[in-house]
């Protein structure tokens, strides 16, 4: 999983209700079986699937109120 599940929540199921199932940026792309978890394809760079943590982050920050955070460590420099 990406990310932690809020206090009575689940992130999946939040990211899903925002519409973002299958969403893109880059080789980087939102799962179409489970929205916490985030495919990559051979051609994707570390800053694809950071630009769309933040932006699913932003996206369920501004569709429900609530704040995601990351069950994933960054490690390195992109």
């Amino acid at each position: 999983s990406v990310f932690k599940n809020p206090n009575g929540a689940s992130a999946g199921a939040l990211i899903e209700r925002a519409g973002l199932k299958g969403f893109t940026v880059g080789g980087a792309r939102v799962s179409e079986k489970h929205a916490n978890f985030i495919i990559t394809t051979p051609n994707a760079k570390a800053s694809d699937v950071y630009t769309l943590i933040i932006h699913i982050k932003d996206k369920v920050k501004s569709t429900f109120g609530v704040n995601l955070s990351e069950e994933v460590e960054y490690v390195g420099e992109f």
